[in-house]
């Protein structure tokens, strides 16, 4: 079965693994957390023993996706220092950009989304990772993937119905393989982000030319902006799996089993959305935020810059999750 998932799989190291972790990489992202944050926190929404016991046989971490790098690599090293969990963490190949880099991230339980292929190739492609995740879930491994494909560049954090129909492709009952997967959504708040200028400037060039696309040394600038770049208090924290969420929705609404798929998946996606915006930390944001977003703006260097539009962007960056958090609680 294994050899079917060769060009996509993490490759197995074992004990080697937990070896490098705790000599090297571990101690690396400590440092960069001692470095890039006021704080680094794993909490929880809710009842933590039952988030606990939730996650206790593996678990389908997925959450809103704010750092290239950063969201899986923290999340990782927390869960194996709180309850030695190391989830395979799935990572799109655009940002292979060099092969080392690929080698690298697959002895680091890494598995590959392929992206940027053919319609056909696309759907092959969704086949075969549907297929490994779901191999790997029925050995109880933990798994993290991103709600989207591709950072919110908005933080307008919504779950895309494409993944849920990737996870539960080919499946007989659409919600029983959501349920076999057992998602518990994470929530991913940064104070500051880091990359907020450069994901403002890239609203811009797409705005004024719509067939702009980025390339793999912007991949490679916005990773190691995310890396190294100043985020205040960062926040994961667990919420609990949405199961038991599904069993009330089709308890009260058995009718939803005989809706069309993407209203069945449409219906997932909006549980899955109000554990990640009632998991957000809010902050405090007095007058000298207006001070931090003139300083972003000035970073941004490109032709014709539109500086209305830009501080637009941003301010509405750091907007959108309060937004997302008060409505979710409504």
């Amino acid at each position: 079965m294994v050899n079917n998932f060769k060009d996509i799989r993490a490759y197995r190291v074992g004990g080697l693994l937990a070896v490098l972790d705790w000599l090297f990489a571990f101690p690396m992202l400590q440092i960069l957390a001692w470095r890039t944050t006021s704080s680094l926190r794993l909490d929880y929404l809710g009842d933590r023993k039952q988030i606990e016991a939730d996650i206790k046989h593996g678990a389908f971490f997925m959450s809103n996706h704010r750092d290239i790098v950063m969201d899986s690599a923290w999340l990782s090293y927390k869960l194996r220092c709180r309850y030695f969990i190391r989830p395979f963490i799935g990572i799109g190949n655009n940002l292979f950009a060099n092969k080392w880099i690929e080698w690298f991230v697959r002895f680091n339980r890494c598995f590959v989304v392929k992206r940027n292929v053919g319609a056909h190739a696309q759907l092959e492609n969704a086949r075969q990772l549907s297929a490994y995740i779901r191999h790997l879930r029925a050995q109880h491994k933990s798994i993290w993937l991103a709600q989207r494909e591709g950072r919110s560049k908005d933080s307008n954090d919504l779950t895309q119905g494409s993944v849920l129909k990737m996870l539960t492709m080919d499946a007989p009952d659409f919600y029983q393989a959501v349920k076999d997967l057992n998602i518990c959504p994470v929530s991913i708040t940064y104070e500051f982000d880091p990359c907020d200028y450069l994901k403002a400037r890239e609203m811009q060039l797409k705005r004024d030319n719509p067939l702009w696309r980025k390339t793999k040394r912007d991949d490679v600038e916005s990773m190691a902006t995310g890396i190294k770049g100043w985020k205040g208090n960062v926040i994961y924290r667990l919420t609990p799996s949405i199961n038991p969420e599904i069993d009330a929705l089709l308890t009260a609404h058995p009718e939803y089993r005989e809706l069309p798929l993407n209203d069945q998946i449409q219906h997932v996606c909006d549980i899955i959305d109000r554990h990640i915006h009632q998991g957000y930390e809010l902050f405090e944001r007095g007058t000298e935020f207006d001070t931090y977003i003139e300083s972003r703006l000035a970073l941004i260097d490109i032709p014709h810059k539109d500086e209305a539009f830009l501080r637009e962007k941003l301010i509405e960056m750091y907007n959108n999750p309060v937004i997302n958090y008060h409505k979710a609680y409504e």
